[in-house]
């Protein structure tokens, strides 16, 4: 009879039947896990670029004088902003903070940061149209919360699961009749 129990633990040890299973199941979370990171992070890219040329073309209204003939505030440009986010505009326009100032110079100018704290500070930041020949900056951010646990740790400034994407744009407004 030990004999038998012994031949059978053998044969037990040689059989591979459960082993792609086990091998699967090891595999499998990191690898999804993997995946699902790919995948945010392109829609992050993708989202990224919207706001980019959602800025860009929102920012020539002001740089032709069209926002200042409009009459344009910070919630109507907000609006122009998220109207051109095409699939992400929905509830863009309590995502978006945005940023529009005549600066003096190109060069270094010094400007508040809402993102130097622990928490997003948009206390500083003004809206202004400009007027002729001004040299204009836009800065936009777009609150984007991330799913993916590592890419919380590693895309998130501040700490509470949120990427903050951010576009900018630097200009001399064109001479209008304003």
């Amino acid at each position: 009879m030990g004999m038998r129990r012994l031949a059978r633990l053998r044969t037990l040890g040689r059989r591979r039947e459960g082993s792609t299973a086990v091998e699967f199941a090891m595999v499998a979370l990191p690898f999804a896990i993997m995946m699902f990171s790919i995948i945010e992070i392109a829609f992050v890219f993708v989202l990224d670029s919207t706001l980019e040329n959602a800025v860009i073309e929102t920012g020539r209204r002001v740089r032709t004088g069209q926002a200042s003939a409009a009459g344009y505030t910070v919630d109507t440009f907000k609006s122009s902003v998220c109207g051109k986010m095409s699939i992400f505009s929905t509830g863009c326009s309590a995502k978006l903070t945005v940023d529009v100032r005549v600066i003096p110079q190109f060069n270094n100018p010094t400007l508040p940061d809402p993102m130097s704290g622990s928490s997003f500070n948009a206390s500083g930041l003004t809206y202004n149209n400009g007027q002729p020949g001004d040299l204009m900056l836009i800065r936009a951010w777009y609150k984007h919360t991330l799913f993916t646990p590592f890419l919380r740790q590693g895309l998130s400034r501040l700490g509470d699961d949120d990427a903050y994407l951010t576009a900018a744009t630097a200009f001399r407004t064109e001479p209008w009749n304003g």
